[in-house]
Parts: structure tokens; C-alpha cells; sequence
């Protein structure tokens, strides 16, 4: 099954975008379908998005033959791209290759001052609380404590789960996440909802 993990970078002038986008479409010139011959059994997707151009393709291969053809329809339609490259998807990095190598979104979170995960931990009683927000301050954490219930932050999934682990209490995600995920709510629910 193909995999779409490369594609092809067209980056134009604003106004040509368009034009040669409908031309890769429906209106090869004579040297480009030639060249597209090669390319007659499969499919590749094509998409747009302002002035780049993405033709995806599920080998190098592929993408070469494929960027023969777009380059022959640019020279064509006497269009001078801006920039026109194969780009390979890194799976493991979850970016193209041409991409720089960014922090995690946990990373970014813990940059901007959230915790990326929470540990909730619903206590016996108020006392119990207090004593475990307590020693997990000492511990160096991040702490909010609320009557019985404790939430704990962490700064990556694995730690969360062993911290939950630990104390017994339950993960999610935490800080801004929970906010981009669900409305603006003030409100961490533990457990269900009373009936």
C-alpha cells in the first residue's frame, strides 16, 4: 500500500498558483504528459495552499518522475518557480525532512510555563491532601491542591504515568492542551458526574 511520504514542493508567485494548479489537473502541454507516461497507473494528490504547490507521491522514485513533469509544464507555461523540491516524510520526527527539527509539544509547553501532563489525585480526606501537596512541593513540583483532591504537573507522558503510578491517582493531558482541546473552563472534573 502506498504511503504518500513524499511529495514535491512547488512554491510560486501568488498569482500563478492557481493557474498552474489547473493545468497539473487537466491541460498537460505535450512534453509533460510524455514524461507523465511513466506515471499513467497511479495517482498522485495534488493540493495547494496560498502560493505552494504539493504533489504527493508514494516513493522517490515517484516523486522524481513526478517533478520532471512539473518542471516541464512550468518551463511550459514559461513560469519561474520560486523554489520546486522532493521532500521526504520522517515518521519517527513527524516532519519533512527540509524541516527543522522542532520541540515536542510537551517541550513547547513546558517552555511557556504549562505543564504538559497532570496527575489527579482525589485523597481521603483534607488532611491527606495537604500532607501529599506538601511533600510534593518539597519535591520540587508543581502543586494545586483543592479540599481533598490534589493535581500534580509533569513535564512529559512517561513521567505522568509513573508519578500516577505512585501516588495512585490518574493522568491527562494538562496546561494549555487541555485548554486548545476543550473550552475555556476553570473546572478539572475528578471521576464522574454526580447523578
Amino acid at each position: 500500500m502506498a504511503d504518500d511520504d513524499w511529495r514535491i514542493r512547488v512554491e510560486l508567485e501568488p498569482e500563478r498558483a492557481h493557474g498552474f494548479l489547473d493545468r497539473l489537473g487537466l491541460d498537460l502541454s505535450s512534453r509533460a504528459r510524455e514524461l507523465a507516461e511513466e506515471l499513467k497507473e497511479d495517482r498522485l494528490a495534488v493540493s495547494r495552499d496560498d502560493d505552494t504547490i504539493f504533489v504527493y507521491a508514494a516513493s522517490g522514485a515517484q516523486a522524481e518522475t513526478a517533478r520532471r513533469v512539473v518542471e516541464a509544464e512550468l518551463k511550459e507555461a514559461d513560469i519561474m518557480p520560486r523554489l520546486v523540491r522532493i521532500e521526504h516524510w520522517l515518521q519517527d520526527e513527524d516532519r519533512w525532512d527540509d524541516e527543522p527539527e522542532t520541540e515536542s509539544w510537551e517541550e513547547d509547553a513546558v517552555a511557556r510555563g504549562y505543564a504538559p501532563w497532570e496527575v489527579r489525585v482525589s485523597c481521603r480526606s483534607h488532611d491527606e491532601a495537604r500532607e501529599l501537596a506538601d511533600r510534593l512541593e518539597q519535591e520540587g513540583r508543581q502543586v494545586v491542591r483543592r479540599w481533598s483532591h490534589v493535581i500534580v504537573g509533569a513535564a512529559s507522558e512517561e513521567e505522568a504515568r509513573e508519578l500516577a503510578e505512585r501516588l495512585h491517582g490518574e493522568i491527562e493531558p494538562g496546561g494549555e492542551v487541555v485548554w486548545e482541546v476543550m473550552p475555556p473552563n476553570p473546572f478539572a472534573v475528578f471521576g464522574g458526574f454526580a447523578g
